[in-house]
């Protein structure tokens, strides 16, 4: 079996000691495609250089987090766009909208929001969407910006039904299915039962969320066969039909990962 971890932040600090061994690990166990969403500028320098020690197995991608969104969004941008065609990216993200930590940025949120998904059109690259608490105002911008051109993951979805069939409705978008499908009491497993395979793709967002048993620890990316394992059980199907079906989800999105 073969899968793909569509969202992990190997490059944190959390994996400073021991990140090569980290990123073993999870090939050992046959996740062997790793997508690394950049967060900010402090963070691009030593996600370049985790893809440059291991080209064939991490991807890069191109974003301001939300909650790395101030009134200075505009020159961080700048600076970001500037390594655009200096490296292959295989998505503009992380970005999106965050009103858990800090609702008073969100006008600065929105716009930064709408000004990756152009570089994304501009790019021909699809985006990985951050919601937290704020499902309304992401689909108010997707609503806006949504074309035949913009395709995409819901990064970490953790939504209503009706959430899910609104984002499915976009044509371009799956779900991104970590950690939190394992927690007893989230829900998800309910939301997904009704949800076509078709649709999702498997994340870790490593260093967090890690899957039970490894609930409040470190994450990491080798936990992608846990999340599996548990989606496997909602869809009353083997493991080796989620690897299957995810990771064809996820090269069908992200063409530049094959």
């Amino acid at each position: 079996m073969q899968f793909i971890d569509t969202h992990t932040h190997l490059y944190s600090s959390q994996f400073d000691e021991d990140r090569h061994q980290v990123v073993q690990r999870a090939i050992d166990a046959g996740i062997t495609k790793l997508l690394l969403p950049n967060v900010d500028l402090d963070s691009i320098d030593g996600m370049h250089q985790l893809v440059a020690d291991f080209p064939q197995n991490c991807f890069p991608m191109l974003g301001l987090h939300p909650c790395s969104v101030d009134e200075n969004w505009e020159n961080e941008l700048n600076q970001l766009y500037q390594y655009a065609d200096q490296h292959a990216y295989c998505a503009i993200g992380e970005i999106g909208i965050d009103l858990y930590w800090d609702k008073t940025t969100l006008p600065y949120q929105q716009k930064a929001f709408a000004k990756q998904i152009e570089w994304a059109k501009e790019k021909q690259l699809p985006i990985a969407i951050h919601v937290r608490e704020a499902f309304n105002e992401t689909f108010e911008i997707l609503d806006q910006l949504n074309d035949e051109n913009l395709t995409g993951v819901f990064h970490c979805f953790t939504g209503t039904i009706e959430q899910a069939e609104k984002i499915i409705g976009y044509g371009g978008f799956k779900l991104g299915i970590g950690g939190v499908v394992t927690f007893k009491n989230s829900g998800l497993d309910q939301v997904l039962s009704s949800v076509d395979l078709k649709h999702l793709m498997l994340e870790t967002d490593a260093p967090y969320l890690a899957p039970m048993p490894h609930r409040g620890k470190r994450n990491e990316s080798q936990y992608i066969t846990l999340i599996a394992s548990k989606l496997a059980s909602i869809k009353n199907c083997s493991i080796e039909t989620i690897a299957a079906i995810t990771s064809q989800n996820a090269q069908d999105l992200f063409k530049t990962v094959q």
